[in-house]
Parts: C-alpha cells; structure tokens; sequence
C-alpha cells in the first residue's frame, strides 16, 4: 500500500514525503476557500479512525511514535486531518491515494474487471502505463530500477496493489517472473536500455554487453508469452533493429500443449503525430503471437498502419498549448532554493487558479476534467550569467548567437555547445524533452518568461496530466519527465491494439 505503518518504516524520507503531500494537499483547498486550518494537537477519535485507515498506525499506542517521526510537521499533520473530516465535500476523492483503505477498495474493483491485462518493465515513472490505462487497460506488474520512479508510479497508481510495483534489477525477478505474474497477460510493454550502436563492425551489435537488459527483456517475454508486445527505444536503435527483429522471430514457448512464436515490426514514430505538443522521434516495436495474427487475421504491420492511419487525423498543437493557462513564475536567484515552495518561483503542490481545460491541448491530456491542483510547477535556479543570457535571446536563438558573444561562457567550444542554451520556439512544437535536463535546462529555456522550463510544462508537453504528480528530490523530477513515453502516443497505440483483444 502507499502507507507503511509508522513503527515499521524502512524509508523515513518517502514516509515524510507523503505525509507532506498529504498537508499541502489540504491547505492548498483551504486556502482556496479562504479557511484556516486550525491548530490542533491532540487527535480526535476520528482523526485516529482516519490514519489507522491511511495505514499509518494500528492503535493509540503508536501515535507517540507518530509524533516522534514527524517531528516539527506533527500538528500540522493532526490539524490538516482535523480539518479533511470536517469539509470533505471540498475534496472529493483527490485525497484517496494517500489511505490504504480507499486504495485497497479501489483494487478489489479493478481486479474484478474484465480489461485486458498489461505488465509494464523499464516503467519508469509510467508514462506508457498512463496512456494505456486511459485506453482501458489494466496493468498487473510494472518494474523499474528507479526507486524514485517508483515512487511516483505508486502515488499515481492507486488501482494497483504497490506490491505489484517492484523497485528491482529484471536481471533479479526473470528467471521467477511467474511468482510475481500468475495470469494470462494480454501484452508486455517497455522500454529497456540499450547503449551501444557505435561498433558498426561487429556481427552482432545488440549483444554488446551494454545491452543486456534488453537480453533480458526477451526472456521475461519467453516466461510470460503475451498475445502482443509494445517495445519502445530511441532512433539510434534504427541501427541494430533487424537484429531485435531476429530476436523476437526466434522466439519459441511451449505452453499448454502449444508452441508460439512472434511476429514483429518496427517504425520510427514522432509523438507530435499523436497530438503531443513535442517533437519526439521513437522506435516502436509491435510484435504479434502467432495464434493472434491467425485469429484476428492481423500482423504488426496491419497494426502500424492502423496507427499511422489514426494519427493523421490528430490536430498538432505547438508548445505554446502547453503553457497556456498556467502561473507565471520568476527563477530563483540563490542557490539552494529548488527544494523552498514560494510563491514567486512556485511550489511542488499549490492550487490551480486557471481553467485545467483551456485550450483543446489542455483538454486533452486532462481528459475534460476540473483539476484544482497545479503539481511540480517551480522555477530552477538561475544564475547572474543564465538570467542575462535568457534575456537577451529571442525564440530560436541559440549559443552562437551574437547578442551573448561576450558573456557566453562556452564561446570557445560552440560547435560542441551549439544547444547548449536555446530558447523555444512557442509557435512551433517543443524540442525533445529529455532525462539530461536534470542536469540543466539550458537547451530549454521559456520563450516568453526568464527561465527555464519547470518540470510541470515539461510533464505537460510530455502530454501528462496535470494532477500526476512526481515525487522525489526536484532535479529528479526532470529525470522521470524526460525518460517517459509521452501519454498521448501510448493511448493511442493502445487502443489500436485494444480493438484485437
């Protein structure tokens, strides 16, 4: 479950970090509303019924270790329960990923649908899992190595017991992936590192070392024997995609009497097709059981061309969609502020004082739904130099410009640096949005306002919704956005393979 009992903690930072969430979640409506949140000290019986609900605690007896955990954030914690009891209507549902309870119920009702199953390796934050739970999927397992993508998935997967999300190397659970997927699985998606595509000599580049994830990848698809398979990859697989093709054709599982094989194809797809506001080019793998291709009369190329089909009709949407209807925000000017909520430079979690559905992007990828929340908006840090820099740009404009000769700190090396700070284009869609800007935003810097893009406008160009929320230290935040396969691609794909189950 989300909640670990207090006296049981194995990581206090997640649990401060949730129990966090859980207050500004609170006080955010009721600043909304122009309510105070009195202080209270001492929990009511109801409050007690409300964190042995969360999974907090089991008995009166624990709430001195509460205190002792919590420290400083202990009435504040007390006084935003007290406070949820007493103006629930004002919350709806948007505080049930934080109890036990509510999400407990949530999954016995999913387990008793009838979806079409999915299991999710290299998940990551679960960008490919949103899509295809929007297109009605069902995920059974997901997996990732991150433990702060885990984090996240669990937080914005409350329909899945957090059992089921396994923060662990697949080179671990391949060989016993049966112990943790019992059931028929309809389809296994991923997308496992792959590092070298640079020895053009050899034979066999995919079995470069460096890529043994992949190895392993194929295997847990030989262990679960899926009717379909999703494997998404960056465009300098394109290099070595015959090779994977000969590696999902040689595929061969005994299974019930049967023995099945795959079929498998490939194309090189760019997500602003799919009404994302970004340009971003992806390899997509679509492989196809046999006894599937033979009853629904398909293949994996029918399916691209299904896709491809679909995708023509999609609207494309500059990034100037995605940050529309937003708070503008001023970058930090001292160090060591990423981690301060303010309301000049943002907060991870701060209410949402714009329409959530503004513009047809917006609405889109927040499926026409009323969201009081504004997540992960807030401003990186800028420096004297950058502030200038960012300043003096236009759209378009990049390191070489002559407007920054004398103050680019990189003048010397601009033919390895060129992107090293660019300011978008608004009018047109975004570049790709990538894991390195947890290093820095330069190659992505706000076409109107003195900063660089906050991890939220890069969630919402990755066509996230606005109430995902990602968890960890800030600078990560950037790593789970940029790793993501965009939302909006997924679904898409996903109800195409959908309409063959």
């Amino acid at each position: 479950m989300i909640f670990e009992k207090v006296t049981q903690l194995i990581n206090k930072e997640e649990f401060l970090e949730k129990i966090l969430i859980y207050i500004r979640l609170v006080e955010v409506i009721a600043k909304r509303e122009s309510l105070n949140v009195k202080e209270i000290s001492l929990p009511t019986e109801e409050a007690m019924s409300e964190i042995r609900d969360m999974g907090i605690i089991e008995g009166k007896e624990d709430i001195v270790f509460l205190k002792k955990v919590l420290g400083n954030n202990y009435t504040r914690f007390l006084s935003a329960i007290e406070f949820y009891l007493s103006h629930k209507q004002l919350y709806g549902n948007q505080l049930d990923k934080l109890n036990n309870k509510k999400r407990k119920e949530l999954q016995d009702i999913e387990a008793n649908t009838s979806k079409p199953k999915m299991v999710d390796f290299f998940a990551g934050a679960g960008g490919l899992s949103c899509g295809f739970t929007q297109a009605g999927f069902k995920v059974c397992f997901a997996n990732d190595f991150e433990d702060v993508c885990i984090r996240t998935y669990r937080y914005n997967h409350p329909e899945l017991p957090s059992k089921n999300v396994l923060n662990e190397d697949i080179r671990k659970i391949v060989s016993k992936i049966n112990e943790y997927v019992p059931e028929n699985i309809d389809i296994v998606v991923g997308g496992p590192p792959c590092q070298s595509f640079s020895s053009a000599n050899q034979r066999r580049i995919i079995d470069d070392p460096r890529n043994e994830l992949y190895k392993y990848y194929i295997e847990a698809i030989k262990n679960i024997c899926p009717k379909f398979v999703l494997m998404e990859n960056v465009r300098g697989m394109m290099s070595v995609a015959n090779q994977v093709v000969e590696d999902y054709k040689s595929i061969r599982v005994t299974k019930d009497g049967k023995e099945y094989s795959y079929d498998v194809s490939f194309r090189l797809l760019n997500a602003v097709n799919f009404g994302v506001a970004q340009s971003r080019e992806r390899l997509i793998y679509l492989a196809v059981r046999n006894d599937i291709a033979e009853l629904k009369e398909i293949s994996p190329e029918f399916l691209f061309q299904e896709i491809e089909k679909v995708s023509e009709k999609n609207p494309h949407y500059n990034l100037q969609a995605a940050l529309e209807y937003i708070k503008p925000l001023e970058a930090p000017r001292i160090k060591g502020m990423t981690e301060v909520d303010d309301e000049k430079t943002g907060m991870k979690i701060d209410y949402n004082s714009f329409d959530s559905c503004g513009n047809s992007y917006l609405s889109t990828i927040n499926q026409q739904r009323e969201i009081p929340y504004l997540f992960n908006h807030k401003a990186r840090y800028c420096s004297d130099v950058n502030f200038e820099i960012f300043r003096r740009l236009d759209q378009g404009d990049d390191a070489t410009n002559p407007k920054i000769a004398d103050i680019m700190p990189y003048s010397r090396r601009n033919g390895v640096f060129k992107d090293k700070y660019f300011k978008l284009y608004a009018d047109r869609p975004c570049r790709t949005i990538t894991a390195h800007l947890k290093m820095d935003c330069l190659s992505h810097i706000h076409p109107y306002q003195i900063r660089s893009l906050t991890p939220r406008e890069a969630a919402r160009v990755q066509s996230f919704p606005d109430d995902y929320l990602f968890l960890g230290p800030y600078l990560k935040t950037y790593m789970q956005i940029g790793n993501a396969v965009p939302v909006l691609m997924a679904k898409q794909i996903a109800e195409i393979i959908k309409k063959y189950l």
